[in-house]
């Protein structure tokens, strides 16, 4: 079953000589085009004093080369009335632009050159750092943010996932222009790269553009990384207590450590679980938690795909006092699903929703390039188009043997925010 657009015209995809991989999809009907570069080159490839210095690049990336001064690129993106955004995480960073089809190569052009030949001058790197640094700040004002983070320090202790992709201000003081633009020219080369380019272009135009804008990249330097590898399960169980003043409503985090993107049926069966558990008011969770029990004011279960692990990870907003109890009864609900079949109304509403859901995300040109981006820097582009078929053939079975497998029977880390009253 493809994705929505899909369905009207074939996407294609090509690889360059230099390794560049690029991605076209026309979409006729639309009246504009959007160009969206995946690189893999995400906080996972840090040594670690350079903790930070994938996302502080997106920054920097927007500050100009040689030819194009700071600014100039943003200018000319909304004087068409374009958008363009970044984003990092852990495996990769990406920066797209959207603009109306009779502007495309205009806008187009000046982000390949930001990509392809940032010149990250000195001049901006402290007055951009001071910005990023308020992105700290401001970020542990979040209560969420900051349990989320210390989950994932003690589910990856010893991998650069357990490590904050914006970094910390020490680790962010200590870095240098030249340490960037080495990182840069590390991992911002063809083979690391995908170019998503949909909407009201043809593929002779689109392919063209690409050999104008994509011909040159920095020479290639080396960067000190070795990426440690993960165990699919956590060796012990761990709990965390955190108390934050003007916090209204208590946290339970808990978090287990599973298999990562190259064992595709594990993954989808944890998607699957996902949404059996904590996806809508019909899933376990919120039915019997929220809706019946009134124990929390609200429960959501993620599962978060990364190259190397998985993160499942079960959130609930409660009372303190509730704490024990939803923790006794998730664990319980774990067991269940690693000891019984699910029922096939839990099955089918959850294939449903997983299959609409990524259907939904490519109603636009902006949605399927990102979609294809992100696939092709993950894994294989194929999957985005069979992932809904994947989803459609995963068992009662399988989600059985996942759960018992990496969630019933293993250990998780746990984060307790507690409001500290006395703070108040």
């Amino acid at each position: 079953m493809p994705l929505t657009l899909a369905a009207k015209t074939k996407p294609t995809v090509t690889t360059l000589d230099s390794g560049l991989t690029v991605i076209h999809h026309a979409v006729n009907d639309s009246a504009v085009v959007t160009m969206d570069v995946w690189t893999r080159a995400g906080s996972r490839l840090e040594p670690e004093p350079w903790s930070g210095m994938a996302h502080f690049l997106e920054h920097m990336i927007f500050k100009g080369t040689e030819a194009l001064a700071p600014g100039v690129f943003d200018q000319l993106v909304e004087g068409v009335g374009g958008s363009t955004n970044a984003a990092t995480s852990y495996d990769y960073a990406h920066y797209y632009v959207t603009v109306a089809a009779t502007q495309g190569r205009t806008a187009l052009e000046p982000l390949a050159e930001l990509l392809t030949a940032a010149a990250i001058p000195d001049e901006e790197f402290d007055r951009e750092r001071s910005v990023v640094l308020e992105e700290i700040r401001q970020a542990a004002d979040n209560p969420d943010w900051l349990g989320y983070e210390a989950l994932l320090g003690m589910v990856y202790p010893d991998h650069p996932y357990g490590r904050p992709i914006l970094g910390t201000p020490e680790t962010l003081l200590e870095r240098s222009p030249q340490e960037m633009r080495q990182f840069h020219r590390c991992h911002y080369q063809p083979t690391n790269m995908t170019v998503a380019i949909t909407g009201q272009v043809n593929h002779d135009t689109a392919m063209s553009w690409i050999d104008d804008m994509f011909g040159r990249f920095p020479r290639p330097e080396f960067c000190p990384v070795k990426v440690p590898a993960i165990a699919p399960t956590l060796p012990r169980s761990e709990r965390q207590h955190l108390k934050l003043p003007y916090l209204e409503q208590s946290r339970l985090m808990m978090g287990w450590r599973c298999p990562g993107w190259a064992e595709q049926d594990t993954t989808n069966a944890l998607d699957m679980l996902a949404v059996i558990l904590g996806t809508g008011r019909m899933s376990r969770l919120v039915r019997e938690l929220r809706e019946e029990r009134q124990w929390v004011y609200d429960i959501a279960c993620e599962c978060d795909v990364q190259t190397d692990s998985t993160l499942f990870v079960i959130t609930a907003w409660l009372d303190m006092d509730q704490v024990a109890q939803v923790e006794a009864f998730i664990r319980n609900q774990l067991r269940s699903l690693g000891e019984l079949p699910v029922e096939a109304i839990e099955l089918d509403r959850a294939k449903r929703l997983l299959i609409n859901d990524h259907q939904f995300s490519g109603e636009t040109p902006s949605q399927l390039a990102a979609t294809y981006g992100y696939y092709s820097v993950m894994g294989s582009f194929e999957d985005a188009l069979t992932y809904p078929q994947q989803v459609q053939d995963i068992s009662a079975d399988l989600i059985q043997q996942v759960a018992d497998k990496y969630l019933a029977n293993s250990h998780y880390c746990s984060v307790v925010l507690e409001p500290n009253i006395s703070a108040k």
